[in-house]
């Protein structure tokens, strides 16, 4: 069967030009023996070639692309894009020659790595993959046998169940693609601490591996914060740790001592699980002095009350998940964003600090610093931003495609 062939409409062409990996439908002219699901060719309208990738008419985004050059898309090729992807992590992830401790970390980040419709991470021995779309999933068990060629795991477990998938006209799926079965939870290290990641029942693949060097941003700011009191060895310090999911932040936090945290989430296994990684990492015990609370309550409904209570906190810890999935939903999640972060400034200490994020990709960092500012002003507040958050290393954002950068914050110490 000969390949699809589509034809982008006369002046539409630049973004391809430009590697820009999504083709719309308005650019399309038209599509020939293009099957949803399949490799196509992508031709200007005089008939040049301009890249290699993959169709379905159901998506708003009916090619993706894979190259631009005019190379077969085969077994070749996807050993050249996964090992160039893991070969990239280098040795602060890939530690293939390490067998003391389980690292975690993203292997493929989907356009980001010219791999669209692609997300893999790695859990110790596990890896857990993402089929966003079509083409990747009719390509998943294949993709996953080449993976456990590469790398040394036990298993490749499937956790394809967003609702971007319906988008490509699929439902969600989840499941064992390859090898042995994940356990109920797998422990993993992130220096210098550990903790336990549910793969299968999880928020995306477990775990917020994208926080991982801002879990390390707040681990050197306690290191040299000195709330009042400090000197006569009587400082308390209070965390209240927002959308806190599995307690990834309490640690870094809570290793200095004296520390009393608020871990508020809407979900109940959750909590759970933090409150198991609070005490793997021997935060519980008497020598470090520490409490920890976890609270299961809707989080706007929280942060009023404590605002109304007049609480006050040294380090206050937002990170909501995705207000606005797409340009429609922007000027509704900014007036999510500013009322959360309002109320935040008005609880965090004197002196303290606020970590904020946003992980909407529609909404940009400008546009979130902007909202962040306006819920400063509303509040009567003062603040300093210390740093501009990201995701970490292992989430590496294309430069010719900005919609990669969906994570952002502010580390802002407030007065």
């Amino acid at each position: 069967m000969s390949e699809g062939m589509i034809t982008i409409r006369k002046g539409r062409e630049k973004p391809i030009r430009n590697q820009h990996p999504w083709i719309f439908s308005g650019s399309i002219a038209k599509a020939e023996n293009a099957d949803d699901g399949d490799i196509v060719t992508v031709v200007n309208h005089r008939g040049d070639f301009l890249a290699r990738g993959y169709w379905n008419h159901k998506s708003q985004i009916q090619v993706r692309i894979l190259t631009w050059q005019d190379e077969p898309i085969d077994e070749a090729w996807w050993r050249k894009m996964l090992k160039r992807a893991i070969y990239n992590r280098g040795k602060t992830y890939f530690m293939e020659n390490d067998d003391t401790e389980p690292h975690a970390y993203r292997v493929v980040n989907a356009e980001n790595d010219f791999l669209p419709g692609l997300i893999v991470d790695r859990y110790g021995d596990w890896l857990v993959l993402q089929a966003l779309t079509l083409h990747i999933d009719k390509q998943k068990h294949f993709i996953a046998n080449l993976l456990a060629d590469m790398l040394k795991i036990k298993g490749v477990y499937e956790r394809s169940d967003v609702d971007v998938r319906g988008k490509e006209g699929l439902k969600s799926e989840a499941g064992l693609l390859w090898g042995e079965e994940p356990p109920e939870h797998i422990a993993i290290y992130e220096a210098p601490f550990r903790y336990y990641v549910d793969v299968r029942n999880g928020h995306k693949t477990g775990f917020y591996l994208d926080q991982s060097t801002n879990r390390s941003i707040v681990y050197d700011v306690m290191n040299h914060y000195e709330p009042e009191g400090l000197r006569e060895d009587k400082a308390t310090c209070r965390l209240l740790n927002l959308f806190s999911y599995t307690g990834a932040f309490i640690p870094p936090v809570a290793e200095w001592r004296g520390i009393v945290s608020k871990n508020v989430d809407t979900s109940a296994d959750a909590l759970a699980l933090a409150q198991k990684n609070y005490e793997l990492n021997g935060l519980h015990e008497k020598k470090y002095d520490n409490q920890a609370e976890f609270i299961q309550v809707d989080v706007f409904d929280y942060l009023r009350e404590c605002v109304e209570k007049g609480e006050q906190y040294d380090i206050v810890i937002l990170d909501p998940p995705k207000f606005a999935h797409n340009k429609r939903q922007v000027d509704k999640a900014a007036r999510g964003y500013k009322d959360i972060n309002l109320n935040a400034f008005k609880v965090v200490k004197s002196g303290g600090y606020l970590m904020t994020f946003s992980c909407s990709g529609a909404i940009s960092r400008d546009l979130f610093q902007k909202i962040v500012f306006g819920a400063l002003a509303d509040s009567g507040r003062q603040a300093q931003i210390i740093k501009h958050l990201s995701a970490s290393d292992d989430h590496p954002i294309a430069l010719t495609f900005p919609e990669g950068e969906y994570l952002k914050g502010l580390l802002l110490r407030v007065y």
